[in-house]
């Protein structure tokens, strides 16, 4: 099997990982202009974020199938050309509103190739010994761009306009030389893309995400029908896109389940917050992003350092240090609501540090139960989770404070609870290095 140098190979990955998650959040400071630019309403003008998240969600599974048949090198750099087209379309096109959301949509094609792709090539190219290092190091350049995608963009607009937010994607154009230099050939493999199956997937988890944005009816009940024919499908075809042993896949679906669970309670938490620190508080905008920034960058140091931790003693040690991690800093940020918000900014560096251990852990542990054959669409549906998990956390905790059902300590409480218990119960159900055959890969 080829491998990949690390020391040479890890500084593009960063680089790229960091310019397609950037994009996720890097625009929603300039949401007022956007409207007041267009005349639009808030629906209107919340088509740029939506538009972005559906395609670079279900572009993670497609990209994700496709690596399993087709050359990997050929279809990240194909994703990075797209997501710099997007770009200059949304750019140069800005005059026309549809054309801007062409180009959003556009950007969400080819930027979700890049995270896609990475984790198979990481999977695939590298020793299993250093493989958790690795996602150490995305899992916290992933954490650094969501955190700091907003101040990039408040920095950009305020400074030019919003629209020059879509130039910085271009940036990923200067990976493609190492890109066509170092990753291997590869020929295709047996086999081809279910189109149908592909197309309902598609439809019915991009239905599921706009229902999550704009809960109407019609949306879900599309989202439902398009999801069972697509699970009529895949028992079916000949040639499935997912084959169903996939779902079959006990660790690998127990994985996949615990991280749109907890990933859905961070991200929630982080929707909390700045509407915490608003109401109790008072604070602007502006103080609220100095609160949370030192917990977002501390994920560039504490990454790599659970990544390590999990090659040298395992995902399930790993594991249970964030799970202890995270639910005692929300049980403090709870008893500490009263008090200055820079002692919970303190506190939340706990928050990130535990997120990025369970993160690390729950990536390399799900990575290990694939075969190498099933490694691209099986990653591709890890990352899909993480983008579902976004909007059903984001979603789950409006509902909870519109409906008054619990105050910010006790959403603080039960969220706290849930990550204690369904993170050290997936972190038990790991074996311990050791218990594992001499040949096999590690599980933690």
């Amino acid at each position: 099997m080829h491998t990949l140098d690390v020391k040479k190979t890890l500084p593009w990955i960063l680089f790229l990982i960091f310019f397609a998650v950037l994009n996720e959040t890097v625009f929603n400071v300039s949401v007022p202009a956007i409207a007041q630019q267009y005349s639009l309403t808030p629906t209107g003008v919340s088509w740029m974020m939506t538009t972005f998240i559906v395609f670079f969600g279900v572009g993670s599974v497609i990209f994700g199938r496709l690596s399993d048949l087709f050359s990997l090198k050929k279809l990240i750099i194909w994703g990075v050309v797209t997501y710099a087209t997007g770009s200059l379309v949304g750019f140069l096109f800005q005059a026309w509103y549809p054309l801007v959301i062409v180009g959003r949509g556009l950007q969400g094609i080819g930027g979700s190739a890049i995270p896609a792709l990475v984790m198979v090539v990481v999977a695939r190219y590298f020793a299993p010994e250093v493989r958790g290092a690795l996602f150490g190091s995305i899992g916290s350049i992933v954490s650094v761009a969501l955190g700091v995608g907003p101040v990039i963009g408040g920095f950009v607009a305020g400074s030019l306009h919003w629209t020059y937010l879509f130039l910085l994607p271009l940036a990923t154009l200067a990976a493609i030389p190492f890109l066509a230099k170092e990753l291997p050939e590869e020929e295709s493999r047996p086999g081809k893309v279910d189109l149908i199956g592909a197309t309902l997937m598609t439809l019915g988890i991009g239905s599921f995400i706009v229902y999550l944005t704009y809960p109407e009816w019609p949306w879900i009940v599309a989202s439902v029908a398009l999801l069972a024919g697509f699970a009529v499908r895949i028992l079916l075809a000949k040639e499935p896109f997912i084959h169903p042993a996939l779902f079959a896949n006990r660790p690998f679906s127990a994985g996949v389940v615990t991280s749109l669970f907890l990933f859905g309670v961070f991200i929630g938490i982080f929707f909390l917050l700045p509407l915490l620190f608003h109401k109790v508080h008072n604070l602007d905008t502006s103080t609220i992003g100095l609160i949370l920034f030192p917990g977002a960058i501390s994920g560039v140091l504490f990454g790599p350092i659970g990544g390590r931790l999990a090659d040298k003693r395992g995902n399930r040690f790993v594991m249970l240090i964030g799970v202890g991690l995270v639910a005692a800093s929300f049980v403090a940020t709870a008893f500490l609501l009263g008090v200055s918000p820079w002692y919970i900014s303190g506190v939340l560096l706990l928050t990130y540090v535990g997120f990025s251990f369970l993160q690390t852990g729950l990536i390399n542990s799900v990575s290990q139960t694939l075969s190498e054959e099933d490694t691209g669409v099986g990653m591709g549906m890890f990352n899909l989770v993480g983008i579902l998990a976004g909007a059903i956390g984001t979603a789950a905790v409006a509902k909870i404070l519109e409906a008054g059902l619990l105050s910010f300590e006790g959403i603080l409480l039960s969220f706290a609870l849930a990550v204690a218990v369904a993170g050290t119960w997936y972190a038990l159900t790991l074996r311990r290095p050791s218990t594992l055959p001499e040949a096999a890969p590690s599980e933690g």
